[in-house]
């Protein structure tokens, strides 16, 4: 009984750690309030040419890699950086390996990093991207 009890708890902390691994510590875009709720900011629009929204649903919508944004619905996959609401869908992080680039808010800077990682490979949201396969 303890073995099965010990496997259990194990797997219950793996998941939680898989699902964790998905955000990116000190992402600055998402503000812990003083009732316990969160705000997330996206990347603003403003003086920004917006194209038509290429939808999440259209396989054609991908081929640069799905773009990963902390939303008020959670982190998403995105077809740009903006997170418009057609552009994105529920995560697939850790269930389905794709090309993908994190999208955060660091130093007051809107920045894109090949991984959840603040540390490795951030460059400037106006860069070119450099997707990984995650």
């Amino acid at each position: 009984m303890n073995a099965a009890i010990a496997t259990t708890t194990l797997l219950l902390c793996l998941t939680a750690l898989a699902a964790k691994a998905q955000y990116v510590m000190g992402n600055e875009a998402v503000h812990l309030m003083p009732d316990g709720s969160t705000r997330v900011e996206t990347p603003p629009t403003q003086q920004v040419l917006m194209p038509k929204p290429c939808p999440a649903a259209s396989p054609a919508c991908t081929g640069g890699g799905w773009r990963m944004v902390e939303t008020q619905r959670g982190l998403m996959e995105c077809t740009e950086i903006y997170a418009r609401a057609s552009t994105c869908r529920t995560s697939t992080y850790g269930a389905l390996k794709r090309s993908r680039l994190w999208i955060v808010k660091t130093g007051g800077q809107w920045m894109q990093c090949s991984y959840p990682d603040l540390s490795k490979g951030c460059v400037s949201t106006k860069s070119l991207p450099s997707p990984k396969v995650q």
